[in-house]
């Protein structure tokens, strides 16, 4: 299981996708499984990367690591898109040693800040 993943390239390292199985990020057909378990075509895996989950379908199975354009061919990606980011603007920061705000300085920082 932990090979597959690494070598499709759903983790970093080997030891990244033998950490996600064992902590129970990775489902096969909805079941929590062990790194070693065998990978078959048609199995659906679940991983859980931070805050996304990747669906795949099992197509082919590899045990060494390949390129990512040869890997892509080795499953087929059932996972939603992942959510717009959200524009966060800048905060306004003063250049380091200005010292405090002046009154007019607050002011304006204020009026940016919609207060």
């Amino acid at each position: 299981m932990d090979t597959w993943i690494w070598a499709v390239r759903l983790a970093k390292s080997r030891s990244a996708a033998q950490t996600a199985v064992k902590g129970g990020h990775v489902k096969v057909n909805g079941a929590r499984v062990k790194p070693a378990h065998t990978v078959r075509p048609g199995d659906e895996i679940r991983v859980l990367q931070g805050d996304r989950e990747r669906i795949v379908e099992v197509v082919k199975i590899i045990a060494k690591r390949v390129g990512a354009p040869v890997a892509v061919t080795c499953y087929a990606d059932h996972s939603p898109p992942p959510p717009p980011k959200t524009f966060v603007p800048p905060v306004p920061t003063r250049e380091r040693g200005a010292g405090r705000p002046t009154k007019r300085d607050r002011r304006a920082l204020d009026r940016l800040r919609g207060r």
